[in-house]
């Protein structure tokens, strides 16, 4: 750790009146309780407290290791002990040294000094351990910021972990649906089957090279999302149309890579899957002052429905991480009803 004063301007500046201040009062006390000369009240007192206020800037190095948590109590308070001792003791012999030179009438210097000796050592003493309290106090503070800091890397990690694990269940998942849907293809229609393993290559692709948990922009997310729908389209054929209603102030949000796919295999799932009919998947975005508000929409044939259960997974998957990534300014809503199936996404707006 830096000198907590000597890398502070500010608190340079300070500790500097606050050594003149006791400067002026000490050459006040000296002229007027124990009537020594102006000239020499004057030099007593400044070149006592500057010599003083320039130990109190050296002390801080033997002090930093002191102080430190992991010494044994006796050992420190022995090695304060020393080093107020010493201290105290160039102090002393310095002032004397420095005044004796400076005042005119030496032997009333001398007297003078003995007379008031008990009393500068008392003062010197109690300086000392106010010293100690002002290093001390930057230690803890400085301590406390360490603590703070290393446990919010701590909680970025676990973060970044709980990221990596909620996105690593959405790949295998949308994977293994695809599989499947392939593997019907190769016998009914073979050259849409191999039109699908292309497109899904290039989504797992894109999928691959943002696994690292970095932001992405809601511009690139849709450029990702369009590969996807593009392969449920080669499954589905005509029965999936596709809508996007998106503002331009929207495209350079930041937000999670992959967040809103598991949104649109859900719509498939609860939409195109069970359905007979031509469904709609239609997706817009808004800018509001500060939220970006994100919905996927897709109707749902009332009369073809099949009751399906499911865990819900991908919501969850999805609310987490919005969780995680935005805190609690963000969040999820789903809205069903009898004809439609509708999810909101509603997060701060961030940009590079």
């Amino acid at each position: 750790m830096k000198h907590p004063l000597l890398e502070s301007r500010t608190r340079l500046i300070i500790w500097c009146l606050a050594w003149l201040l006791l400067a002026t009062g000490q050459a006040l006390l000296i002229h007027f309780v124990y009537g020594s000369r102006v000239e020499a009240a004057i030099a007593d007192g400044f070149v006592s407290m500057v010599l003083y206020g320039l130990l109190g800037l050296a002390v801080w190095y033997p002090l930093r290791y002191i102080l430190k948590g992991d010494n044994q109590t006796y050992s420190s308070v022995l090695n304060v002990l020393l080093t107020g001792s010493m201290t105290i003791l160039v102090w002393l012999l310095g002032t004397k040294f420095i005044v004796r030179l400076i005042v005119q009438e030496k032997i009333d210097f001398d007297i003078f000094w003995q007379s008031v000796l008990v009393f500068r050592a008392t003062a010197g003493i109690l300086v000392f351990f106010l010293i100690i309290l002002v290093y001390y106090l930057f230690l803890s503070a400085a301590r406390l910021a360490e603590k703070v800091q290393r446990q919010a890397q701590l909680e970025s990690l676990v973060r970044e972990g709980e990221l990596k694990m909620l996105r690593s269940q959405i790949n295998p998942h949308f994977l293994f649906n695809s599989l499947n849907s392939v593997s019907s293809l190769t016998l009914t229609d073979p050259l849409r089957a191999r039109e699908m393993i292309v497109k899904l290559s290039d989504f797992m692709r894109y999928s691959l090279s943002s696994r690292n948990e970095q932001p992405v922009t809601l511009q690139n997310e849709m450029e990702c999302l369009r590969l996807y729908l593009q392969i449920e389209k080669v499954r589905f054929g005509d029965r999936l149309t596709i809508e996007e209603d998106i503002s331009p102030e929207c495209l350079s949000a930041l937000m999670p890579g992959m967040l809103l796919q598991p949104l649109y295999e859900n719509a498939v799932k609860h939409g195109v899957y069970e359905s007979t009919e031509e469904v709609t998947i239609k997706t817009t975005a808004r800018k509001n002052n500060d939220m970006v508000i994100i919905t996927v929409a897709n109707n749902v044939d009332t009369e073809s429905v099949v009751t399906r259960k499911g865990a819900g997974i991908g919501l969850k998957n999805v609310g987490s991480r919005l969780e995680l990534f935005f805190g609690n300014k963000a969040d999820l809503t789903v809205n069903r009803t009898d004809d439609s199936f509708t999810v909101v996404v509603r997060f701060p707006y961030r940009k590079n």
